[in-house]
């Protein structure tokens, strides 16, 4: 398995080194070091690091939102080390897209199997974005199939099965699917008016 990037938030130049130098011992690379979550999404992009650790007091509300806008455009496994343990700044956190928030410090000995952790919640976390996407094109292609067969109902006079039938045969003569070919055609009635 190849060595994990790591790249390490922290305002305390000291903090931040002994954070490297644990990572180091737990067999990690880091890739870069931030004093802050200014522009994650953009530094995310530039290293493109396999994993974020933040060490902070508290994860102050640009943070988040730094987080938040890093989850939507380039997700990575977020772990904050935090010595806030209010339920309301865990939840906002774990909104913005954290993997792990970790109150009480960070030991070098817990690096390792906290970094494990948030790597198998964030898997988790995304196969069920993954699938929540999947179900809502399904729904939204159905929508659309079925308004295109009732345009095809109201033209042609015809009954559902043969509007399915249509949509089906014109989608295998262009070389589309189902959902884009209903596209096209209530794209063309909404010109038509």
């Amino acid at each position: 398995m190849a060595v994990l990037n790591v790249l390490v938030v922290d305002e305390s130049r000291k903090r931040a080194a002994e954070i490297c130098a644990g990572l180091a011992c737990a067999g990690y690379q880091v890739a870069a070091v931030l004093s802050s979550a200014y522009d994650l999404h953009l530094r995310v992009e530039e290293l493109k690091p396999d994993v974020i650790l933040i060490q902070t007091d508290s994860p102050s509300r640009d943070t988040l939102e730094h987080m938040a806008a890093m989850d939507r455009e380039k997700p990575r496994p977020v772990i904050v080390f935090a010595n806030e343990s209010d339920s309301k700044t865990i939840r906002r956190a774990m909104k913005a897209g954290v993997s792990a928030y970790v109150v009480d410090g960070l030991e070098a000995k817990r690096i390792k199997p906290i970094i494990d952790v948030a790597l198998a919640q964030f898997e988790e976390h995304q196969e069920l974005r993954r699938a929540r996407d999947e179900a809502r094109q399904k729904l939204s292609d159905r929508i659309t199939i079925d308004r295109a067969k009732g345009v095809l109902m109201k033209l042609r006079g015809i009954d559902e099965d043969a509007a399915y039938h249509t949509l089906r045969k014109l989608a295998m003569e262009r070389g589309k699917t189902i959902a884009a070919v209903s596209e096209d055609l209530l794209a063309t009635a909404r010109l038509l008016g």
